[in-house]
């Protein structure tokens, strides 16, 4: 079982979000969201026990079609039921319902595009840049910000093929580096910056996305270095790694006379508004 971290997304379905996640290179959308717009139902769980109990065929597979998978909600991360596109069809069949057939051409673009990106990674890039784009990001932030998505990429597949094995293994390790870069784990700065499902690296301004990638790239050289094996041994390569981060983060504080790690919720002020304000002046 392979899970890109931080890897809950949004998906928009005429004007209604759909939660999903990747698991074994393909998507998976949270049921009851599905069912939610597909039936307007108020309470899309006891629709779904009332479609379970109407549906005896689909009551029997329901092991097949249902995975519980970590999904971010405001409460933090939970597990949700959620089913990948063949899953999807199948409860779809389950419901009477007049917005099924647009459903399932939406479906269907979804799974088209991601075998695209599958095939030609470059096409997934360059929709990532599109969006931030739009977000008001401004060229060079989103240089720094998919140059980092690549850094952690390289980390993480480190991790997955010297001994790192769940969800829970990444979160540490992760966390490891973050707490010897900036003082704080990863809920910790998402507390600091007010954020909740958001994630915290589109939040980063230039300094903070500049030390998170330093730390994580260390970490990856560390590992390559010694050959490290292990979940603890990558966990104090980790600590290591962060902080040589975290030792030029506080030598670049002393030398502006304050601190890097920032309060700032950067998608508040997007950085090509601050930009164009800056320029005016």
């Amino acid at each position: 079982m392979i899970m890109e971290k931080n890897s809950t997304k949004i998906s928009i379905f005429q004007g209604q979000k759909i939660r999903k996640t990747i698991l074994n290179n393909e998507w998976w959308f949270v049921i009851v969201d599905v069912v939610r717009i597909l039936t307007d139902s108020v309470q899309p769980d006891g629709y779904i026990k009332d479609m379970r109990r109407r549906d005896k065929e689909l009551s029997r597979g329901w092991g097949q079609i249902a995975t519980p998978l970590s999904i971010e909600t405001k409460g933090g991360a939970q597990k949700l039921n959620c089913a990948n596109t063949e899953g999807v069809f199948r409860i779809i069949q389950s419901i009477p319902s007049q917005k099924a057939e647009p459903f399932k051409r939406w479906l269907a673009k979804v799974g088209y595009e991601r075998l695209q990106e599958i095939e030609n990674p470059e096409l997934a890039t360059k929709r990532t840049r599109a969006l931030y784009k739009l977000k008001g990001y401004s060229d060079n932030w989103i240089e720094k910000r998919m140059r980092g998505i690549t850094i952690r990429e390289e980390l993480t597949d480190e991790w997955q093929n010297r001994g790192a094995k769940d969800h829970r293994d990444y979160e540490i390790l992760t966390a490891e580096i973050s707490k010897a870069t900036f003082g704080l784990t990863p809920s910790e700065y998402k507390k600091l910056k007010g954020l909740k499902r958001e994630n915290l690296r589109d939040h980063m301004d230039d300094f903070e996305l500049i030390f998170n990638m330093l730390g994580e790239r260390s970490t990856t050289e560390i590992h390559r270095q010694e050959n490290s094996k292990g979940v603890m041994k990558l966990k104090q390569d980790a600590n290591r790694g962060g902080k040589v981060a975290g030792i030029a983060r506080k030598g670049l504080e002393k030398e502006l006379g304050r601190t890097v790690v920032s309060k700032q919720n950067f998608l508040k002020k997007p950085e090509a508004k601050k930009s164009l304000k800056q320029s005016k002046i």
